[in-house]
């Protein structure tokens, strides 16, 4: 590994796990649940697991790289501090707050950097399974599993959609998710919580594409998954087949997210674009 990121993976890696043991901890308990709302009026849970997971690693990359901009799903965004800054950490908490909530335990820490609006490392912990991704830009795309030695990750090489098996949200099922499915003519569906163990399947061959309609995932949804995806060999992008940038103002992905093994991601795109019509989706220039 190069030396310019190895002290930041290390430390993204400690403290995704530290945050682990905290919310392992709550998920135990008869934890209270409260919804937050976004501008729009759309609403999530929020525990306050989401928000001590959070302390913990603000606090941490805070203390370790006092430099550098940090956005998290937790906390105020400090638009104007972020976007001054070339290199930014992008974390979300927990990444399927869902599945925390329903004891299912498919959810993640997800801790990203990106430097100058490109994702360059990731880590996405499972703390349920001791399930850890991660990668840096150039180096691979790895998992430690429960501890066993770590792991490269190369995606699959399907092309042909009756081959390929689907990703899709476990509790997030829409008419629209049905049409697409059926116009693809997928194999199979692989149903996972979180953005970034959905990614982690695609990284392990156990699904080939994941494909997000809705326009309510942000940037702390993807910056982690993104470069994990991208250093196992696969692709993301939005809906479009156009690039996810992380040094913007606007937190939202309005235009959703696509994420394959790259070989099927071209036709993937030209056979979404119909449907994306049909649904009313134009391109959200932000």
């Amino acid at each position: 590994m190069e030396n310019n990121l190895k002290n930041e993976l290390e430390t993204a890696i400690n403290l995704a796990r530290n945050a682990g043991e905290i919310i392992l901890e709550i998920y135990k308990t008869d934890f209270d649940v409260e919804q937050k709302f976004s501008k729009d009026n759309f609403s999530e849970p929020v525990t306050i697991a989401d928000k001590q997971s959070s302390e913990l690693i603000v606090n941490g990359l805070r203390e370790t790289f006092p430099f550098d901009g940090i956005l998290s799903e937790e906390e105020k965004d400090n638009q104007l501090q972020r976007l001054s800054r070339e290199r930014v950490w992008i974390i979300d908490p927990i990444d399927g707050t869902q599945g925390f909530v329903e004891k299912a335990g498919d959810f993640a820490v997800q801790i990203g950097l990106t430097i100058k609006g490109v994702a360059v490392l990731g880590v996405v912990f499972q703390p349920t399974i001791k399930r850890l991704y991660y990668a840096v830009k150039d180096e691979g795309c790895f998992l430690i599993d429960n501890n066993l030695p770590a792991k490269k990750l190369q995606v699959s090489d399907k092309i042909t959609f009756s081959e390929i098996t689907l990703a899709v949200s476990r509790s997030h099922r829409s008419s629209r998710m049905e049409k697409l499915n059926e116009e693809f003519g997928f194999k199979g569906e692989f149903p996972h919580g979180s953005v970034g163990l959905k990614v982690g399947i695609l990284a392990q061959q156990q699904a080939d594409i994941y494909i997000h309609l809705s326009p309510r995932t942000k940037l702390w949804d993807t910056a982690a998954p993104q470069i994990i995806l991208e250093e196992a060999g696969g692709k993301m992008t939005d809906l479009f087949g156009d690039e996810i940038r992380y040094d913007i103002s606007d937190v939202q992905n309005y235009n959703g997210v696509l994420a394959s093994n790259g070989f099927c991601h071209q036709s993937a795109v030209e056979k979404l674009r119909p449907l994306l019509t049909k649904f009313g989706r134009v391109k959200v220039i932000s």
